[in-house]
C-alpha cells in the first residue's frame, strides 16, 4: 500500500487493457467507520440470563450519563454502572412494558378469581347451603 503526501492511503494497480494499453487505477480506501460497542440489555442478568433486572437505585453522573444500580430478582446479583439516556430510554420503555403486562395478568386473575367466587356463591344457594338469615 502507497501513501501519497496528503495522508489519504491508497492503493495502485496496474491494469492492461483488451487493446493492450496498460493503465494505472489507483484505489482510495476509506476510513473504516467507527463502529459502535452495542448498547448493554439492561434488563439481561449477566449472570443467570434473566430478563428480570431493576433498577434499586441511581443518581446524575453528570454529562447526560446515569449512575445505576441494578439487581437481579433471580439470583440475587448486584451490579452498578454509568449509562446514557439513549440506553436508559430504552431500559424505561421495556420497564414500563413490563409493568403494563404485570398489570394485565393482575386484572385477568383477579378476573378469573371473582368469576370463580360468583360460581361457588351460585352453586351454595343453588344447593340450600346459603339462606337469607345467614346475612
Amino acid at each position: 500500500m502507497d501513501h501519497n503526501g496528503g495522508g489519504t492511503p491508497h492503493s495502485v494497480k496496474r491494469v492492461v487493457l483488451p487493446s493492450g494499453k496498460a493503465i494505472e487505477v489507483v484505489y482510495f480506501e476509506k476510513p473504516a467507520p467507527a463502529v459502535a460497542a452495542p448498547a448493554p440489555d439492561l434488563c439481561r442478568c449477566p449472570d443467570c440470563d434473566s430478563g428480570l433486572v431493576q433498577p434499586t437505585a441511581w443518581e446524575d453522573a453528570g454529562g447526560g450519563s446515569w449512575r445505576v444500580t441494578l439487581r437481579c430478582p433471580e439470583c440475587q446479583t448486584l451490579r452498578e454502572g454509568c449509562f446514557g439516556e439513549a440506553v436508559l430510554d430504552a431500559f424505561d420503555e421495556r420497564l414500563e412494558a413490563g409493568s403494563e403486562e404485570l398489570q394485565a395478568d393482575y386484572q385477568r386473575l383477579c378476573r378469573a378469581n371473582m368469576a370463580a367466587e360468583v360460581e361457588r356463591f351460585v352453586a351454595a344457594i343453588e344447593a340450600g347451603a346459603i339462606a337469607p338469615e345467614d346475612f
